[in-house]
């Protein structure tokens, strides 16, 4: 009963990343990228300059470690699917995947780089959430996503924009990550005020 308690657990959990990613990149889809066109349309069909799904993953590995791989990789093939224009994933089809499992594993990879440096921050270290902690392996994500997706886009990047296509992607990974971790400070206020507003009721 156990193990099916967990296996149920784990399937929640899949569950939950793989819509907060397709969420957060519906977002990005639909309010960052249309004005992002505007100024920068050589690079906006490569990056974003706000990317939220880079929190999603930040906060997933950090909660589930290499566990959280896979729904990260199942939420960014159906954000592909949904949010893409057929042409601009046709021009992108020959590295998509390449690209999906880079992004995916940028975040799992920065939390190992850490550890390597005796710096465990994963979830339960602490009772406390250290939120620079977090930033600061954001932004060793983003640095390591930026790198690989720079090789990966290669090919159909021209020589003049891979550096600005690099920069607007560890740019906007990092800015995605600090909205998604406001966000959830601000939800996590809301909550504690709501609960001491409960509480002199009951």
């Amino acid at each position: 009963m156990r193990r099916v308690l967990q296996l149920f657990a784990g399937l929640q959990s899949l569950a939950v990343i793989t819509a907060a990613y397709i969420i957060c990149h519906g977002l990005t889809a639909w309010v960052v990228t249309p004005v992002q066109g505007i100024f920068l349309p050589e690079i906006t069909v490569f990056a974003s300059l706000v990317y939220l799904p880079h929190g999603v993953r930040i906060l997933a590995v950090w909660l589930l470690g290499w566990r959280a791989v896979l729904p990260l990789v199942a939420g960014a093939f159906l954000s592909e699917l949904i949010f893409t224009e057929a042409g601009v994933r046709q021009v992108m089809e020959p590295v998509l995947l390449q690209s999906i499992a880079v992004g995916a594993v940028s975040a799992y990879a920065a939390f190992e780089i850490a550890g390597l440096f005796g710096r465990n921050l994963y979830a339960g270290q602490s009772r406390r959430i250290s939120w620079n902690s977090l930033l600061a392996v954001g932004a060793l994500a983003s640095l390591v996503n930026s790198a690989g997706q720079s090789v990966v886009f290669s090919g159909l990047i021209f020589p003049g924009d891979q550096l600005p296509v690099m920069a607007v992607y560890a740019a906007g990974d990092l800015l995605g990550l600090a909205v998604c971790m406001l966000a959830l400070t601000l939800i996590f206020r809301w909550l504690r005020l709501a609960g001491k507003r409960r509480c002199p009721q009951e």
